[in-house]
């Protein structure tokens, strides 16, 4: 590639980028207010019509399969983690069932693009990227977490066919997604670290068999229980090689990771504009509370944060659209991110006072909006065993 070419594409890169956060900022606006007063299972139905009609959900899809084409950005047979990065910081910071309704459609078919039969990406992906489709991620167990080699989730062969049986749990989509990507055991038992035992599978929401059930989280969206009572599935359904699923799964979450630090980086931004907004405007003594030194550099200390955080998110996202292993580089991201926009969002709630606890204000909602993003997707602990593994070699 020439240096006139390399060029060009960074700058088309940096345009596409404009515009999807131009994109992000419209489908949050118009589409919050639109989820007023709905109950869960409305809202996210709601919420996945928005992200469809606008658009955005073809940046969860890779090009070849009827997603939107990445040139610039990311390889053009790969999803590009910058634009879902730019989307959901956007997106988030108007309203949190919007981005993971986005988020999930990506999440949830990324192991069939990656690793299912062509037959299979082209019956299912096009009509993942129209919203048609509603996809599901299902890794975590009640005794396998952060540790996958504990998955205990089994398929087994029977009659020419895989029969799986097993419980997932905080399952986001569950109960509203039409097919699940499916971590399990195909060998050996729990406990052996998941190397050449586990194998991903795409499981259709109406097998016989499988139900869910549904709990609440601090953060309103559909998870709960999947329970899969001897689902049988064909061949076909098999994404990748038998055997081969703990690297379909760790590829999923190296590409969506970042983009969890970008939704926090939403809330927080949102929590600092409304805390400037508060202090501005809320007098104590005769003038602002913002005028009082404590608050201005706690407002100050907020700012900092989050801009370093978004930094670090430019950097695991370009990394994972370059190629890289970027295993540092993201989990800095995903630690920081997270952590620094949970401490943001509770010096917001800190310096709204009374208003900052009262239900149904914006920065009590983001504060149990982003309580979770520590956790989902790799918890804070696990980001600490990552980077420190890299740093120490």
């Amino acid at each position: 590639m020439s240096a006139a070419a390399g060029s060009d594409g960074a700058s088309n890169g940096a345009a596409t980028l404009l515009a999807l956060r131009e994109l992000g900022e419209r489908v949050g606006r118009a589409g919050a207010p639109m989820l007023a007063g709905l109950d869960e299972t409305a809202a996210a139905r709601k919420a996945l019509a928005i992200v469809a009609q606008s658009g955005a959900l073809h940046w969860t899809v890779p090009r070849a399969w009827g997603g939107a084409d990445s040139s610039g950005l990311a390889a053009a047979d790969d999803v590009s983690c910058r634009a879902l990065c730019a989307l959901r910081e956007r997106i988030a910071y108007h309203s949190a069932m919007l981005d993971v309704m986005l988020v999930m459609q990506g999440l949830g078919s990324y192991s069939v693009a990656r690793a299912g039969s062509e037959t299979l990406r082209a019956r299912v992906l096009p009509r993942v990227a129209s919203g048609e489709l509603v996809a599901a991620f299902g890794l975590t167990e009640p005794e396998a977490g952060s540790d996958l080699g504990q998955i205990s989730t089994r398929a087994e062969r029977h009659l020419g066919r895989w029969r799986v049986r097993g419980t997932k749990t905080f399952i986001s989509n569950a109960g509203v997604a039409d097919f699940y990507s499916v971590l399990a055991r195909t060998s050996g038992a729990p406990g052996d670290g998941g190397r050449d035992s586990l194998t991903m599978f795409f499981v259709p929401a109406d097998a016989a068999g499988l139900s869910t059930a549904r709990f609440e989280v601090t953060s309103p969206h559909p998870i709960g229980d999947v329970v899969f009572e001897d689902v049988e599935v064909a061949d076909e359904c098999v994404l990748g090689a038998v055997g081969a699923g703990l690297d379909v799964a760790l590829a999923t979450l190296g590409r969506f990771r970042t983009t969890v630090a970008a939704a926090a980086n939403g809330f927080a931004r949102r929590a600092l504009d409304e805390a400037l907004a508060h202090t501005k405007r809320r007098r104590q003594f005769g003038k602002p509370l913002a005028s009082f030194q404590g608050v201005a550099f706690d407002l100050a200390e907020m700012d900092v944060r989050l801009r370093a955080a978004q930094l670090l998110v430019e950097e695991a996202a370009g990394a994972v659209d370059r190629g890289e292993r970027a295993i540092a580089e993201v989990a800095r991201a995903k630690l920081f991110s997270t952590e620094s926009a949970s401490w943001i969002c509770d010096r917001a709630v800190q310096l709204c006072g009374g208003l900052g606890v009262k239900r149904g204000s914006a920065v009590e909602h983001l504060w149990r909006d982003v309580r979770a993003l520590r956790i989902y997707e790799g918890t804070s602990e696990i980001q600490k065993l990552i980077l420190s593994r890299a740093l120490l070699g």
